[in-house]
């Protein structure tokens, strides 16, 4: 079990004041319509697998049901037409690779917001595939030390199929291939996920001095704080 957690890179602790609380909900409010709608319009999380998982981030966001409802509801008019998930890649400064998740009903617009932004700060847009095959589409489990035994813990990573591992000093982390990720309910038997989602985990990392990720995070909240960007996935560790 490594100690240090890819997950936790796009994880950062931040205060939140109410204007940046309102700019996650909107978003999630977006992922939870989008989910309705390529999941053929059904509005049960329990047979919609997107939606299930929408659901439960905005759970771990702290977003009012009223919010969820009114965004599940949007999907069964006109609301949402044209909106689709697009994956952008970038090549950030210091060496680090960026895959840039959006929600856009405007590609053309989203990707010359990004574009320019990334160019603004020292980057430069990829290629399709220049760097996605660096990182390896899959699930992300997460458990809270306090609330999870470790030996349930590792039952729970065997019966998911697990391919990894990973501790900090209060999760367990544990990455599954992403085919699995629609049987975790039935294999927690019990217990608690403090957070389930899909996950870009990069297989090809760049290590970095403290400086240098002061630089390429200042990049990645600048994108997060675009209105069309979800999350933003990128290969640096810390030396």
């Amino acid at each position: 079990m490594s100690g240090h957690s890819k997950w936790s890179q796009i994880k950062r602790q931040k205060g939140i004041n109410d204007q940046k609380r309102g700019q996650i909900f909107s978003k999630l409010s977006r992922l939870i319509t989008l989910a309705v709608k390529e999941g053929g319009g059904i509005t049960d999380p329990s047979n919609n697998l997107r939606l299930r998982l929408a659901v439960e981030r905005a759970k771990v966001e702290n977003m009012p049901r009223e919010n969820v409802m009114r965004a599940i509801e949007k999907a069964k008019g006109e609301g949402g037409a044209g909106l689709k998930e697009i994956i952008y890649e970038a090549f950030a400064p210091k060496g680090v690779h960026l895959l840039i998740k959006v929600l856009s009903d405007n590609p053309n617009r989203t990707h010359s917001e990004v574009k320019n932004l990334i160019e603004r700060l020292g980057g430069k847009m990829g290629t399709p595939n220049s760097v996605a095959y660096q990182f390896k589409k899959c699930g992300v489990v997460v458990f809270n030390k306090n609330k999870a035994d470790e030996t349930a813990v590792f039952s729970f990573a065997e019966k998911a199929g697990s391919f990894d591992i990973e501790e900090n000093d209060t999760s367990y982390i544990v990455y599954i291939p992403f085919e699995q990720i629609g049987q975790v309910h039935e294999n927690l038997s019990g217990l608690e996920a403090s957070n389930i989602e899909i996950f870009y985990r990069p297989e090809i990392t760049v290590s970095l001095e403290q400086n240098d990720i002061a630089t390429i995070e200042h990049l990645i909240e600048c994108l997060d704080d675009l209105e069309d960007v979800d999350k933003v996935y990128a290969n640096f560790t810390s030396i």
